[in-house]
């Protein structure tokens, strides 16, 4: 099958290919077959309907259309690869000749990977933080469990730090009350923040059947962000009475009969989190400057399309949360301060992840890696995990969502990290190893040699 490629630039290609008729043929004979169990024609029994009686009620350029479009894909994919590029997203196909009985050319421009060279990973050194100590989370794990099986028991006395109080909200602008600012039976222990600024200030010194009012802004619902005039009044004050930790607290909260027990199995939890968090973010830092010395140009069309597939996204996620941009940079955490600032660092971290990717498929094509049962095992197994599912369901989802061809990608981009990491240099602040295998990355027995 007769083809020729013509670059456009780095990243973008012209594919021409010819189709003899000799393999059209058994495509137009297919076209005409299906047609024919289609239609009824008297005269003719279903499915008996000749070519030239198909040409006459319908048309040759319809059946000749058919027969293209079936064979587009096979012809299209063998010029790919006789081409050797690497395609990026689909191709704009537009058919440039067609010549009855004898051939069909087209002519298929798309987005290619680029050429580009892959930096030597076994020059890249990086930095982590140390691992800290684990008393400190240990501890307030073990607050969290307190707090959690707490007792509170009604008392008659002024509120305070600690305490849990029952409370009724009411909201008022100008003396008019706000449907959408009132509330009553809340629970709140006073200190735990999360509800309206000033509310602590407020219910602390008041006992059961006082009320206080202070300015707020509204948080939640149609007047988020607005101001108001808050009346608090206190209902109910109990204290809040935290267990002993002892081996009766150990027995309740967890599957040990010992405090002792329980705490060594938090210890070696919180260690593993953290030796997890830092071989992730050695990953991480190895990629990313691997990244910052790879020289290629991405093709346009396919940023343009994943910045506004983000963008779209992102939108999605305000509307259904009833936010704006705006109000949720106002609330977030967010180093971008303006609508303008996010979006542009968004095309920023979109062109980088972009690169990441054309970086490891380039290291996984390179290597040759490979895909191996236990890989797409492992992966359900992990998916399942962090989704709270079983594998068997997530294999299912795989199927019934066509993710197939992208968590196949998924594993080959994980083996190739694991590549690259295994041959940089990560050590801690304090100028140790860190071993930043594992962490979720498939095991790649080459890479850890």
């Amino acid at each position: 099958m007769p083809s020729t490629v013509e670059k456009l630039g780095p990243s973008r290609a012209k594919l021409t290919v010819e189709i003899p008729w000799t393999d059209l043929k058994p495509h137009l004979d297919k076209a005409y077959r299906e047609i024919a169990t289609q239609v009824t024609i008297p005269g003719f029994r279903k499915g008996k309907v000749p070519p030239m009686v198909i040409d006459q009620r319908f048309g040759r350029g319809a059946v000749l259309q058919e027969a293209i479009n079936a064979a587009l894909p096979s012809a299209y994919e063998a010029a790919v690869t006789e081409a050797g590029i690497i395609p990026l997203g689909e191709p704009e196909v537009d058919v440039t000749k067609l010549e009855d009985g004898e051939t069909v050319e087209f002519t298929a421009e798309l987005d290619i990977r680029p050429d580009f060279e892959v930096p030597d990973a076994s020059t890249v050194s990086v930095t982590v933080d140390a691992l800290g100590d684990t008393d400190a989370e240990v501890d307030s794990r073990i607050e969290m469990l307190r707090s959690r099986f707490a007792t509170a028991t009604e008392v008659e006395r002024a509120a305070g730090e600690g305490d849990v109080v029952t409370i009724n909200l009411v909201g008022t602008r100008d003396g008019e009350q706000l449907q959408d600012a009132t509330a009553e039976g809340i629970t709140y222990q006073i200190g735990s923040g999360g509800m309206i600024d000033g509310l602590d200030e407020a219910v602390t010194g008041l006992s059961a059947g006082e009320s206080a009012t202070f300015s707020s802004t509204l948080v939640g619902g149609e007047l988020e962000g607005e101001p108001a005039d808050i009346t608090v009044t206190v209902t109910k004050v109990s204290e809040q009475e935290l267990p002993e930790v002892d081996d009766e607290f150990a027995q309740l909260v967890s599957e040990f009969d010992t405090v002792e027990e329980m705490k060594a199995d938090l210890a070696s939890s919180v260690s593993e989190m953290a030796r997890l968090e830092q071989a992730a973010k050695g990953r991480d830092l190895v990629l990313e400057a691997l990244v910052d010395q790879v020289d290629l140009e991405l093709p346009e069309k396919l940023l343009t399309s994943e910045i506004e597939a983000r963008k779209e996204q992102i939108n999605d996620q305000l509307n259904r949360a009833g936010l704006t941009l705006e109000r949720y940079l106002d609330q977030a955490e967010e180093e971008a301060k303006t609508p303008e600032e996010f979006w542009a660092e968004l095309e920023a971290s979109t062109q980088r992840g972009l690169k990441a990717q054309l970086l490891l498929d380039k290291v996984a094509d390179d290597s040759e890696v490979g895909i191996e049962q236990a890989d797409l095992s492992e992966l359900l197994v992990r998916k399942a995990a962090q989704a709270g599912t079983s594998p068997e369901q997530e294999a299912q989802h795989m199927m019934e969502h066509n993710h197939t061809g992208a968590w196949m990608q998924e594993i080959r981009r994980n083996k190739a990290l694991a590549r690259i990491v295994a041959a940089a240099t990560v050590t801690d602040t304090e100028g140790n190893p860190v071993d930043v295998a594992g962490g979720g990355l498939p095991a790649d027995e080459e890479a850890a040699e």
